[in-house]
């Protein structure tokens, strides 16, 4: 892991520096320089008063949808204001479920679609469920259920619920194993998977699994398995390879790249440890694809990135992690598929972040896990 960055100065300036399709700075510079390995950068904050943010996703106007884990969808406008919106469906929120994560269809300008994943509660089980629905002014229409979890569970914990849209145009989520381990190596469960659909719920022909005599049991959906809690997803800007990420136990958090099919051996196997200390079968097996990278101790990763924008040209290319334990921005220096440099950015500072985009304005945006979470952006500083 490369050195930390350098916190230089903290200010409460107010900052005039946004471009034509940025959402402005309502609440002011809250670092005024960080000089970090390739870039130096000042922190501004958007909005505040986010209560527990999960996910987000900007509209083509530049205007953010922000879901909040306790059942709030949120736009921040170009002033840095929060419009509610109205219409959700009925959402169970209870330990790590709630509100979670949200995208927008890759042809929204013709579709109008958005998709959101929550979690549902029926007669005390609790499941995840993946919705389409069309947004009018503030409110949204036309909600209909395209997914819903089989079985269900009466845990609170492990959801995953990441998004992401492969170039085909097909949908990927992932489910965490609802911390019944056992569950992410049977495919005949969507716990503990990355699952692909078509956007009307429909499922692809040539899903792994689909008229497999090997696996007859096997749920259509279900894309990978063996993942135990993947909370962040990205694809590739430029091989349209998807990067995927993961909670391990106690250590052992991963990253991998998402191949069809892949067993990535939750919990056959695992570089972390048990919780009440011990391995976990060990960190290899035949079947079972490796990391490209781990952490132990666990940083408890969340939302991910690659950067693509003009405001930082020595970021390009780079993939961006929010860490919720580390409370860290993790930059992570890619070359083809391997991982070839670390740099922990904003450590301690701003507290545990829970997404990360890049905006259309070129600036990389983060929201913060907590009561009263913030959206912040980063801007280069000459």
């Amino acid at each position: 892991i490369l050195p930390l960055a350098t916190l230089v100065g903290i200010a409460v300036l107010v900052s005039a520096c946004v471009g034509p399709d940025s959402v402005a700075a309502s609440e002011g510079v809250a670092v005024d320089r960080v000089e970090s390995e390739q870039a130096t950068f000042r922190v501004v904050q958007v909005a505040s008063g986010l209560e527990r943010p999960w996910g987000m996703a900007f509209l083509p106007d530049g205007r953010l949808l922000v879901t909040e884990r306790v059942g709030g969808l949120l736009i921040v406008e170009g002033d840095g204001t929060t419009r509610e919106v109205s219409g959700l469906p009925r959402i169970a929120v209870a330990g790590q479920g709630g509100l979670l994560d949200v995208i927008l269809d890759p042809e929204y300008e013709t579709s109008r679609f958005i998709y959101l994943s929550y979690v549902y509660r029926d007669d005390g089980s609790m499941g995840t469920v993946v919705a389409r629905a069309t947004l009018s002014g503030t409110r949204l229409a036309n909600v209909e259920t395209i997914f819903e979890m089989t079985p269900g569970g009466s845990t609170t914990r492990h959801f995953g619920s990441r998004f992401a849209f492969l170039p085909d145009g097909t949908l990927l989520f992932t489910i965490g194993d609802r911390g019944e381990r056992a569950r992410a190596q049977d495919l005949d469960d969507h716990a503990g998977k990355t699952l692909r659909i078509n956007t009307d719920g429909s499922v692809p022909s040539d899903n792994p699994f689909v008229d497999d005599p090997d696996a007859a049991d096997a749920r259509a959906e279900v894309y990978t398995y063996g993942n135990r809690n993947a909370q962040g997803m990205t694809v590739h800007p430029q091989t349209g390879t998807v990067w995927q990420h993961e909670h391990g136990p106690r250590g052992g958090d991963e990253i991998n790249i998402v191949e069809a099919g892949a067993n990535y051996g939750w919990p056959l196997v695992s570089y972390g440890d048990e919780y009440s200390g011990g391995s976990i079968g060990g960190t290899t097996r035949e079947g079972v694809e490796d990391p490209l990278i781990h952490w132990t101790p666990s940083i408890a990763p969340s939302g991910m990135d690659f950067y693509e924008g003009s405001s930082f040209p020595e970021w390009q290319g780079d993939l961006f992690v929010g860490a919720l334990a580390g409370t860290h921005l993790r930059r992570v220096e890619v070359s083809g598929e391997r991982v070839v440099g670390q740099e922990r950015l904003l450590d301690g500072v701003l507290g545990r972040i829970r997404d990360v985009e890049t905006g259309p304005d070129g600036f990389l945006y983060l929201i913060t896990d907590a009561n009263n979470g913030g959206l912040f952006r980063l801007e280069p500083v000459e």
